[in-house]
């Protein structure tokens, strides 16, 4: 069995209103477009109060802080090594 990807993404207020529900939508977009869907739990969380560095977003528990719509491909792509 390959081992899934788990991609999960603040979903508190702060962070949404921050930018998190475009990459939101982005992340959903970009895991289609590269057939990733099934390699992947992606998921929402509520806020860790991490406010002031949102939009937060994690990999596979790995942090990832300040995300917006040009931060979240990059990040994707090298998680996936799609560069």
């Amino acid at each position: 069995m390959r081992f899934k990807t788990t991609i999960s993404i603040c979903l508190g207020s702060s962070c949404y209103r921050r930018g998190n529900q475009e990459v939101l939508e982005l992340i959903k977009e970009y895991l289609n477009e590269n057939q990733l869907a099934d390699q992947v739990e992606f998921k929402g969380h509520l806020c860790t109060g991490k406010c002031a560095e949102g939009p937060n977003l994690q990999i596979n528990g790995k942090e990832f802080h300040h995300v917006d719509r040009n931060a979240v491909i990059e990040i994707l792509d090298k998680h996936f090594q799609l560069v």
